[in-house]
């Protein structure tokens, strides 16, 4: 059985990103044993896409944290050698960083990646066996679906799929996901304005969820789930159980966030606010209903979700 090595170690957005790549590759190479190169903290999330035969954690930014301990070397010399063990055709890095190049190189098999005029650290580009052309203006999705498609041999032209499987329903309630927390304050909404959309959702015979992931996002929920409702906290998951709570919701609305992604993935009806990035090139996509609000230095109002959400056909 022929085998590729996917290499996309992080983040969590394009860990989801990647997953339609990994579904093109699947069907234009059925018989072919798929690996996963991913950082160990999103190793859950790139087990459930269904045609990925292994998953490999790595922990670089871990290492990196712990250069000085020799439990840290024995770690990449066990990593090192369960990669070449892997025996691969093809080895491709859609990270395009030099970390990630260092990995691929590490591994058996033909290194394909993005040329030094495609990627952010054109050094990469060093480690690789075959070199890629890719428009960098394109959104990551499909900068990993057409580097794959290079790498295989085929033109990624079909819809995209990322390829994961629903989860069953545990309940029968009606709820909405709000991803209030993210990596930037530039990216955070107001908390007036989530105030404003959760009231409003309630109204609507809603039950809102309110993750976190950090100490400052659970202060924030304790004071969201005071203003708003009958909301609940979500207890901090593991990614995979996260993405089953994301997966059978109404409703999601996020700013610029990993977790966002999910919802796309999961085709549930989505309103994205962003406020200090493109969406045109990290924006959420797929085949369910997306409504991306704001832009970068936009700021729109609570109303404008709450607008933004009356013409969603909310997910039952």
């Amino acid at each position: 059985m022929p085998g590729i090595i996917f290499i996309k170690t992080s983040s969590l957005g394009d860990v989801v990103h990647h997953m339609p790549a990994v579904t093109d590759a699947h069907l234009h190479a059925p018989d072919a044993r798929l690996t996963w190169v991913v950082e160990e903290a999103f190793a859950p999330l790139a087990r459930l896409h269904p045609a990925v035969s292994e998953v490999i954690p790595v922990s670089t930014r871990r290492w990196r944290s712990q250069l000085m301990r020799s439990e840290t070397w024995s770690e990449v010399s066990a990593f090192k050698a369960r990669l070449k063990s892997v025996k691969a055709e093809k080895v491709i890095d859609t990270q395009g960083l030099i970390r990630s190049a260092l990995i691929a190189r590490a591994a058996s098999g033909e290194r394909h990646g993005y040329d030094a005029s495609s990627i952010k650290e054109p050094v990469a580009s060093w480690f690789y066996d075959v070199k890629h052309a890719v428009a960098r203006d394109q959104h990551a999705v499909m900068r990993n679906r057409t580097l794959t498609g290079l790498s295989l041999g085929y033109r990624p032209d079909r819809a995209i799929d990322y390829g994961l499987i629903k989860p069953p329903r545990s309940g029968d309630a009606r709820y909405a996901v709000l991803f209030h927390g993210t990596s930037r304050a530039s990216k955070e909404w107001r908390e007036v304005d989530w105030i404003g959309a959760g009231k409003w959702l309630h109204a609507q015979g809603l039950e809102v969820v309110l993750p976190w992931g950090n100490e400052r996002e659970r202060l924030r929920s304790e004071r969201l789930a005071q203003a708003i409702p009958g909301s609940r906290i979500l207890d901090r998951l593991p990614l995979d159980e996260t993405a089953k709570v994301i997966a059978n919701a109404s409703l999601v609305v996020g700013v610029d966030t990993g977790l966002l992604h999910l919802a796309a993935a999961y085709e549930v009806p989505l309103i994205a606010v962003f406020l200090a990035t493109d969406p045109g090139l990290t924006g959420p996509v797929g085949n369910g209903s997306i409504t991306v609000v704001g832009g970068k230095d936009a700021y729109p109002s609570f109303e404008r979700v709450i607008e933004a959400a009356e013409k969603l056909p909310l997910k039952r």
